[in-house]
């Protein structure tokens, strides 16, 4: 069932939901990464726009990527996040995902001790949040 723009900023107040990347909002609900790519040239590209960066095709749509990749870089906030404190850092992490080289996401890494988060490490995408409003983090492999 299709959520609309209004119950999509209801159940995100906080977050910054525009036109361009509402669609990868909406695919948080099915617990899907939407990643906007080109179909003119075939490039990935986040933040979501209206245009290819690339090419500049119009023909742009949100498709569903594997939600695997590494980490390119990280940093512990000890203050300012929830549950933050000198004990327990939050780690803030730049993943690149596997799709294409240089397509990058913000977001944090759960399921690991903060202390043990490197660069290169390979991570995987998982939720977090609430069941009406999960949101994408990662997390070293399962495997």
């Amino acid at each position: 069932m299709a959520v609309s723009d209004e119950e999509l900023l209801e159940r995100y107040p906080w977050g910054a939901i525009d036109h361009d990347n509402k669609e990868q909002w909406r695919g948080f609900l099915d617990r899907r990464l939407l990643v906007n790519r080109c179909r003119a040239c075939g490039h990935w590209f986040d933040p979501p726009r209206p245009l290819c960066p690339k090419c500049w095709s119009t023909e742009v749509e949100p498709r569903a990527v594997a939600g695997t990749g590494r980490v390119v870089w990280f940093t512990l906030l000890y203050q300012g996040a929830p549950g933050a404190d000198p004990a327990h850092p939050y780690p803030v992490a730049v993943v690149e995902l596997s799709e294409q080289e240089g397509l990058r996401l913000d977001s944090t890494i759960v399921e690991c001790d903060p202390m043990a988060v490197a660069c290169d490490m390979p991570v995987e995408l998982t939720w977090a949040g609430t069941e009406s409003a999960p949101l994408p983090v990662f997390r070293p492999p399962s495997n």
